[in-house]
């Protein structure tokens, strides 16, 4: 597995989300692709976030709770893994502790 993405543009200004709890960056690529690198802070807060095109949630380091739709149950992801998200839906994530993710794009 790759540890950096060669050949990118780099959106300086950040996203942030929910007062600081969530902050990325927008990575292009040289074929159009985009991806978004991010940071989630630990917290007691459940953070729920819009996917207007599909998107591949991969997590580098740290653990999340997912909560897919409107489901009421929850399902732990960890470092090394990653789980999909369906264009217009809807996901909320938690964060067990700090949590470094790579949003793959895929619309």
């Amino acid at each position: 597995m790759s540890t950096q993405f060669d050949h990118v543009s780099v959106v300086k200004k950040s996203n942030v989300y929910f007062d600081g709890q969530c902050v990325s960056h927008t990575v292009q690529f040289e074929n159009g692709t985009k991806k978004t690198l991010g940071v989630i802070l630990p917290s007691d807060q459940v953070l729920t976030f819009e996917a207007h095109v599909p998107e591949r949630m991969e997590i580098i380091s740290g653990e999340c709770r997912v909560w897919m739709g409107e489901s009421e149950e929850a399902e732990l992801f960890r470092a090394g893994q990653s789980f999909y998200v369906p264009g217009e839906s809807m996901f909320k994530i938690q964060a067990q502790e700090v949590l470094d993710y790579v949003c793959h794009l895929e619309g």
